[in-house]
């Protein structure tokens, strides 16, 4: 209702505007309201035209406003069909009247009002109305005085109208409502591929109707078909500049009307093809018109020589002959022909490149291109038009090297390509010049024909494409077939196209291509390139093919040429002249345009790979050249700057380009995995003929071509790796032309190619070997179908027979060594890298290294012998066992070759690897071997490890007979080896065989082990032991290392093995060694093998030679071959007591002889502490015969060492080292407890080595220890001993005891010093102290004699160690035996009292002896040093300790006069001091004061008693009282001495010494504190005694003794000595209770 309510609303304008002027209009139009109000639909008002007439009337008014109402309401009555047609008779003369006004809307109003009424359905169905219609248009375009936008409109108009016109013919005919065309070029900011790819999708339709072309022509049927058919002949005739009788229209612009002629043909193609009076209009008249417009022999004048008028004409041609070249076949020749022929004509650039264009967009449409080639080029009568059109494009290109601007003009076309990549139009500067013009218009008509050329290529590869999928070609990727022959129309068409244009093609591209560098025009060009060269492939045209190849390669690389590099070496300075040759040879600078062109060929080659054939030459030289260039170190690329079109150096891109490119050119081999076979050889053939060319050319010597040369024939060999690896899965077929080609490079005489082809042939046969296929091709089958596994076999035996066969030829055939050198790396490489996937090839390989073995090359040796290390080491578990003994032989060939020594030994080493293996295998075999015939684990020393699942899942099961008899091939091979005169090889070999016996012993079975024994062990030892005692001991020389002074200059060969016989020892140790480490681990599992004890026997034999007779050396290993077996098994009870005994023997014969050979002394070391380690050991195995055996031998050997000593030792403090190792032995020989009787004869055996021993009382064993009948007690009534000042009864004891220790001395071994005694005690006092109880005290007094000997030895010797080392002895075993034998005990019970009687007897005359003779004694100046005097002062006053707090305070079960000697002995000493007199006292050293003073506080310490001793036993209680009575009388002479001397010296000071002693009496004297016992033996009054019964005394009544004296000493001179009589005499008062009775008083 909106349209209702607009319209009312109009009504009511239009009213108001003629209210005034015109009141019949108001009137009307009111009345038209009310009309209007009763209406409710367009069709109602369609059917009252009283609406329709208001609005006629007020457009009758010729006034504007109301005009414009009118003819606005007119307008939306007829869009919204609110018109009756039959008003349409009363409109058209009111519009054609307004069109006569002057006023511009209302004309605007007029043509919009024709247009509605053309879209409507008032389209004029009568001639009179359409040409009534048509005529107000072209008398508004044609008036003069209508305006620009009038004339616009009126333009437009008539434009559409002729457009609704004939889509109203189209309708009205029943055409069909496609359109066969466009009116519109393609636009040329797009790319040519993009133009051809457009024109393909329209080429369907037209196809389609030109085969039914005949039956769809007809007549015009309908009236708007005529009309429509006339208006066409008026407007051709308007065209050509006549008049239009049915337009009525005289004359009419021929532009325009040219372009409404365009713009029909172009979009009603329809009505052409199928109306035949439409089709005669075109041919004859439209034709006609266009011919007559072409031609170009006259002067063009008006508007017939304007450029807009000839494009019109020009793109009208072209439509006919895009469109309608199938029926006008004649008139498109014609048409073609003249096209051509303007281009060759002196015509104005403008004009000439308004026929390009027309060229150009025939090139890019291929629809019309393929129909031209077909209906004229294919056809025998015609002409040949697009071949010409092609020359005619290409001659235009052409002619850009004649132009005087051709680098400018080549500059523009480089930048409208650049503009049209972008997707802009190029255009210039408002203000450019002429000649920029002039320039831009050159390089626009260049351009036009480089897009016609690259169309016509794009357009052959989209007709291939589309012959491809129609199934007329085969494509690329299927395999190339030579006599298969296309039959097919587009497959014969696109062969005849290529035919006929390829080189017109490729000299006009190759020319541009060469001559522009922009980026945008380069990449289009190779476009083209690769889309013909495709193109050529597919259709297989070789010819074309290999040329478009060669011209592309030309624009890949540039090279310097020989004439560029002579030229910079003359311009160079000549010291620099070569270094600049060099660096020209290498300066290769990549553009992008070789960048590109090099893509491209990258791209050619993948589509093309199938297909190339023989021309993959072409393509590998390039990339031959490009590979120079990616590793020369002076290549470089350059950037194309996007706003300069020229060239910049840069770096910033060349690593990515360099990398990009490499990549490529990897990439093209690698996808030769899914090229066909065919493809694939034929690849490996143009690789072949390429190193082949260069190959010829490398013979001259060196220089730039010869490395290019050679650069090439690496490029061809590691491009032919690439392929094999890649093609793994079908190596086969490959394999021999690959592989032919390295043998043939390997036999040039160029070094550098051989190498190449060593290192090709190395990564060929480990890549194929290293392959999938090559480790599960025969594993991973199924094995139900046996027939096809069999056949795998087959073939993967084959495989490994073609990969490994080559190194046999080159290492058999090649005269060189190091092609043969390099045979063998090759051979270590694939075994490090693929030795585990072999299966078939072994044989192959073994054979050519026990060839290789016997070589005298130590360089083939030591390759050969490297892969056989492989082998044995990591391969021995791919190794089918068949082989394994063949591995054997061959690794004892190296083992046996002199070639290399190193090699030799390292053999031997893999014997040993092979055995472990085997072992393994035979531990992981099935368990067939009883248990009887192993050995016992337990005895065996070492283990061997279990092997892991994963390796014997892996390892070739070894059977137990298989691998017995590979153990004794070993053995067998190290056997020989252990005799080869080489002693690192024999002694490897010997060494090797006993530590496969001793690791895995436990693993042979007894009849192994005793085929061992009795074939390589003992015979082993035999051969060596006879070699070595006959073998020569003359010196060898060593190499020879020139001549110095005329003399040969040798190389230095040590001492120990300069002979023969001496490497032989060397070789024998190893052999005992061997057989020790075998008894040591085995031996309780080979004593039980039969006849063993002759093998001992003949051992031992051999050992006691060995000692007699070898070196030091020899002698060591013999006896630690005993030793070794005999220390492993004598604590484990293993050891048979024969086996011991012959052991012992042995030692025994070895010491007893020892005197009649050169046997050295660490010899005898050796046995001695042999001997001890054998009794520690098998001590439980000893009697009683056995150890005073081994007592004997040891004492044998230390009567033997002194008797033959020279002193020399002595001399300087040393023990000889026979004693030394003596005195290691002698700790270890303590007597078992079943040998406890042994102690006796033990230590007794250790007294004699010390100074002076007396003969044993006889029967003191019987008096020692208790009998069951009755105790001999003898009879001892020992007296105390009287003080002598002087010492004489000491003196003269101490000198009869040194008389008869030198006596016994010389009685003994006359050892001249006391070293070796020194050594002894401490061995000795050990000793005891670990003696049982009752051997201890029957030997006690012995010791305690035997040790107070030594400590006498002060005064002969007081710096010597003996003495010292003696006390300490005699403190210990003292200290030790009061410890553990207190008073009562068990074992103090046992002891008869005449032993300890005696034992006591000793100790009192070692204490008497030694500390009154030789204790505090002054001794010669500077004797000791000061270090030396003091610790001999502190071991005397220690001894004095011992004496005091530890014997006589303890509960010792000594008799009392044993007791009283003790105290004698302590008082003689105390007595020192106060003997002397007061002239000569004060001369005595201080030591000796200190002593004495020392002694004194003994005294005064065994007679004092305090609270704190809690055990006052009987024994110390008697021990207090004979100290007390002794202490009393030596303080009493102390103290009268001291008053004595006063009194004589008068005023003069006493001695210090004096002084000293007497302040330390009086001390003492208030300090101790004595017993109610000891008090009791006081020489006190009877009251006294009372006083202290009672218990009233403070237990000091030893003052009351010595009161008298006290008393006198009142008046002494010295103040302190009055001072403590002072405090003594207030202790008397107190101790006689005095100081109370005073108090009280």
């Amino acid at each position: 209702m909106a349209f209702m309510a607009v319209l009312e609303s109009d009504l009511r304008a239009l009213s108001t505007e003629a209210r005034r002027r015109h009141p019949a209009v108001k009137d009307a139009a009111e009345h038209a309201i009310l009309k209007l109000r009763t209406l409710s639909s367009p069709s109602e008002i369609s059917l009252n035209e009283d609406i329709v007439r208001i609005f006629l009337m007020a457009c009758e008014v010729k006034t504007v406003k109301l005009s414009v109402i009118g003819l606005s309401c007119l307008q939306k009555l007829i869009s919204h069909d609110a018109v009756a047609p039959s008003v349409l008779n009363e409109i058209l003369p009111t519009l054609k009247d307004h069109a006569e006004m002057s006023d511009e809307n209302v004309q605007l109003k007029t043509l919009q009002t024709i247009l509605i009424i053309f879209q409507s359905r008032l389209h004029p169905e009568s001639e009179e109305n359409m040409a009534q219609a048509l005529g107000i248009c072209l008398q508004l375009l044609e008036n003069n005085r209508s305006s620009d936008s009038v004339r616009n409109t009126a333009a437009a108009t008539f434009r559409q109208a002729v457009a609704l016109i004939f889509e109203h013919v189209v309708l009205v005919e029943s055409l069909p409502a496609e359109k066969f065309g466009s009116g519109s070029y393609m636009s040329r900011t797009s790319s040519v591929t993009g133009d051809v790819s457009r024109s393909m999708n329209n080429s369907e339709l037209e196809n389609n109707f030109a085969s039914r072309k005949s039956s769809l022509m007809r007549e015009t049927k309908t009236t708007s078909g005529k009309f429509g058919l006339r208006l066409l002949e008026d407007l051709t005739a308007l065209a050509a500049g006549g008049s239009a009788c049915w337009l009525h229209v005289s004359s009419l612009q021929r532009t325009f009307a040219l372009d409404i002629l365009e713009f029909i043909l172009s979009n009603y193609v329809v009505m052409f093809k199928i109306l035949v009076p439409y089709e005669q209009v075109l041919q004859h008249q439209i034709c006609s018109l266009l011919m007559t417009s072409l031609r170009t022999n006259y002067e063009l004048e008006g508007e017939v020589g304007e450029p807009y008028f000839r494009r019109l004409v020009l793109r009208s041609v072209a439509h006919i002959i895009r469109l309608y070249s199938s029926s006008l076949i004649t008139e498109c020749e014609v048409f073609l022909s003249m096209l051509i022929k303007l281009t060759f004509l002196d015509l104005p650039l403008w004009h000439r490149i308004l026929v390009l264009e027309i060229l150009r967009g025939f090139c890019v449409e291929a629809r019309t291109l393929r129909i031209l080639f077909h209906n004229f080029d294919m056809h025998p009568k015609n002409t040949n038009v697009v071949e010409g059109m092609v020359k005619a494009l290409a001659r235009v290109v052409s002619s850009v090297q004649f132009l005087e601007t051709s680098e400018e003009s080549l500059a523009a076309v480089a930048g409208m390509f650049s503009s049209k990549a972008k997707g802009i139009e190029w255009s210039l500067d408002n203000d450019a010049s002429n000649a920029a013009v002039l320039v831009a218009s050159e390089a626009h008509a260049i351009s036009l024909a480089i897009e016609g050329l690259l169309g016509v290529v794009f357009t052959v590869a989209s007709l291939i494409d589309e012959a491809v999928d129609t199934g007329e070609l085969e494509s690329p990727r299927c395999d190339y077939v030579p006599s298969a022959k296309s039959t097919g129309k587009t497959a014969v068409l696109c062969i005849s196209m290529v035919d006929s244009l390829w080189l017109t093609i490729l000299d006009a591209l190759s020319l541009i291509l060469a001559r522009s560098q922009g980026e945008a025009i380069v990449l289009e060009i190779l476009k083209g390139y690769q889309a013909f060269t495709q193109a050529c492939g597919v259709l297989h045209a070789i010819e074309p093919l290999n040329s478009f190849l060669a011209s592309l390669c030309k624009f890949t690389i540039n090279f310097p040429n020989e004439m560029e590099r002579k030229s910079s070496a003359v311009l160079s300075p000549g010291p620099k002249r070569s270094d600049i040759i060099s660096d020209q040879r290498d300066n290769i600078v990549l553009t992008p345009k070789n960048v590109q062109a090099l893509r491209t060929l990258f791209n050619i080659a993948h589509r093309l790979h199938n297909v190339l054939g023989p021309s993959w030459v072409l393509v590998l030289e390039t990339l031959s050249a490009l590979d120079r260039a990616i590793h020369s170190p002076h290549a470089t690329t350059q950037e194309v700057s996007t706003s300069v079109p020229r060239l910049t150096t840069t770096s910033s891109g060349q690593y990515s380009d360099f990398s990009i490119l490499s990549s490529l050119n990897s990439q093209l081999f690698e996808s030769s995995a899914l090229m066909n076979i065919s493809a694939v050889k034929s690849l490996l053939s143009a690789l072949c003929q390429l190193s082949h060319q260069c190959m010829l050319d490398t013979s001259s010597g060196f220089g730039p071509s010869t490395s290019q040369k050679i650069g090439s024939i690496s490029f061809s060999v590691e491009r032919m790796i690439s392929i094999l690896v890649n093609n793994l899965h079908r190596v086969l077929p490959l394999w021999d032309q690959v592989v032919g080609h390295f043998l043939e490079l390997a036999d040039n005489s160029n070094q550098n190619l051989r190498n190449m082809a060593l290192d090709a042939l190395d990564q060929s046969i480990c890549a194929v070997l290293g392959s999938e296929k090559s480790e599960d091709h025969a594993l991973s089958r199924s094995d139900d179908n046996s027939q096809d596994l069999g056949s795998n076999e087959t073939e993967l035996r084959l495989l490994e027979s073609a990969v490994i066969s080559p190194l046999r030829v080159l290492y058999s055939s090649s005269q060189s060594i190091d092609v043969r050198a390099g045979s063998l790396k090759i051979l270590l490489h694939v075994l490090e890298r693929c030795g585990e996937k072999l299966r078939y090839s072994w044989p192959d390989i073994l054979e050519l290294l026990r060839s290789v073995a016997d070589a005298s090359e130590k360089d083939l040796v030591t390759l050969g012998f490297q892969s056989l290390r492989v082998i044995m080491n990591d391969g021995l578990s791919s190794i089918p066992p068949d082989y394994l003994n063949e591995c054997i032989d061959v690794t004892g060939a190296y083992g046996a070759q002199i070639t290399e020594l190193n090699i030799s030994l390292t053999a031997i080493g893999l014997l040993w690897t092979t055995t472990d293996f085997i072992v393994k295998g035979l531990s992981h075999g099935p368990a067939e071997e009883k248990e009887t015939d192993k050995v016992d684990g337990q005895n065996g020393e070492e283990q061997t490890d279990n092997i892991s699942d994963d390796m014997n899942s892996h390892s070739p099961s070894v059977n137990m007979v298989s691998g017995d008899k590979l153990i004794v091939t070993v053995f067998s091979l190290l056997q020989k080896l252990g005799a080869d005169e080489r002693p690192e090889v024999r002694n490897s070999a010997i060494r090797t065989l006993f530590q496969i016996l001793g690791g895995h012993g436990q693993k042979l079975s007894e009849s192994m082990w005793e085929d061992c024994l009795w074939n390589y062990v003992f015979p082993t030892l035999d051969r060596v032991s006879h070699m070595a005692a006959t073998s020569s001991k003359d010196e060898w020389q060593g190499k020879e290392l020139g001549i110095r002074g005329g003399k040969a200059v040798h190389m230095l060969i040590h001492h120990s093995r300069n002979t023969a016989q001496k490497q032989w020892d060397e070789t024998l140790v190893l052999v005992f060694s061997g057989i020790a480490r075998l008894l040591r681990s085995f031996f309780p599992f080979l004593r039980n093998i039969n006849n063993f004890w002759s093998g001992w026997e003949s051992l031992l034999l051999i050992v006691k030679n060995s000692i007699f007779n070898g070196s030091k050396e020899v002698s060591l290993a013999a006896i630690n071959c005993l030793q070794t077996t005999v220390l492993g098994h004598c604590s484990k009870g293993n050891f048979p007591m024969p086996y011991l005994v012959s052991v012992l023997d042995v030692y025994e014969v070895v010491i007893q002889k020892s005197p009649n050979y050169s046997t050295t002394i660490k010899v005898k070391q050796e046995v001695l502490l042999g001997l001890g380690e054998l009794y520690v050991q098998a001590q439980r195995m000893f009697d009683n015969q056995m150890y005073t055996r081994l007592l004997a031998i040891i004492g044998l050997v230390i009567k033997q060492t002194v008797t033959k000593s020279d002193n020399c030792e002595d001399e300087f403090g040393h023990v000889h080292h026979l004693l030394r190792t003596v005195l290691e032995v002698l700790p270890m020989l303590c007597p078992a407890e079943h040998l406890s009787s042994m102690w006796l004869i033990l230590l007794r055996e250790l007294l004699h080595y010390l100074p002076g021993l007396d003969s044993p009382p006889q029967g003191e064993e019987e008096e020692a220890v208790e009998v069951s009948t009755s105790d001999r007690t003898p009879d001892v009534n020992a007296k105390m001993k009287t003080e002598t000042p002087d010492d004489t009864a000491s003196v003269q004891k101490a000198e009869v005891l040194s008389r008869t220790s030198s006596s016994a001395r010389e009685a003994t071994f006359n050892i001249p010093s006391y070293l070796f005694a020194e050594k002894i005690i401490p061995i000795l006092v050990d000793l005891i102290l670990q003696a049982p109880a009752v051997e201890k005290y029957i030997i006690f007094p012995e010791v305690i004699h035997s040790l107070g000997r030594s400590m006498i030895t002060r005064r002969d010797n007081p710096e010597g160690s003996l003495w010292r080392l003696a006390v300490k002895g005699f403190n210990r075993i003292l200290v030790d035996d009061i410890s553990k034998v207190p008073v009562g005990s068990e074992l103090d019970s046992k002891i008869s009292k005449p032993a300890r009687l005696r034992i006591w007897k000793e100790v009192a005359d070692v204490y008497e002896i030694f500390l009154v003779g030789y204790c505090g004694r002054a001794l010669p100046p500077n004797s000791l040093s000061p270090a030396t005097l003091k610790d001999d002062e502190s071991l005397e006053m220690t001894i004095v300790d011992i004496l005091a707090e530890q014997i006589l305070k303890s509960s010792i079960n000594a008799p009392s006069e044993i007791l009283q000697r003790l105290v004698s002995t302590l008082d003689r000493c105390a007595s020192r001091t106060c003997s002397l007199p007061v002239e000569t006292v004060g001369l005595m050293p201080l030591h000796c004061s200190r002593f004495s003073l020392k002694c004194l506080q003994a005294l005064f310490s065994l007679s004092s008693f305090s609270d704190e001793e809690g055990n006052w036993s009987s024994t110390r209680s008697e021990v207090s009282k004979i100290v007390i009575m002794v202490l009393m009388m030596r303080c009493e002479c102390i103290l009268n001495r001291f008053l004595a001397d006063e009194k004589d010296i008068g005023d003069r000071p006493l001695p210090t010494a004096r002084l000293e002693e007497v302040i330390f009496v009086l001390q003492e004297l208030a300090r101790i504190v004595i017993h109610f016992d000891t008090a009791s033996v006081l020489p006190l009054q009877p009251h006294l005694r009372t006083i202290l019964a009672e218990g009233n005394s403070n237990k000091q009544p030893h003052l009351l003794v010595l009161f008298p004296t006290l008393s006198e000493l009142v008046v002494s001179r010295e103040a302190r000595v009055r001072e403590l009589v002072k405090k003594l005499l207030k202790l008397i008062a107190k101790e006689l209770t005095l100081e109370k009775v005073i108090t009280v008083s």
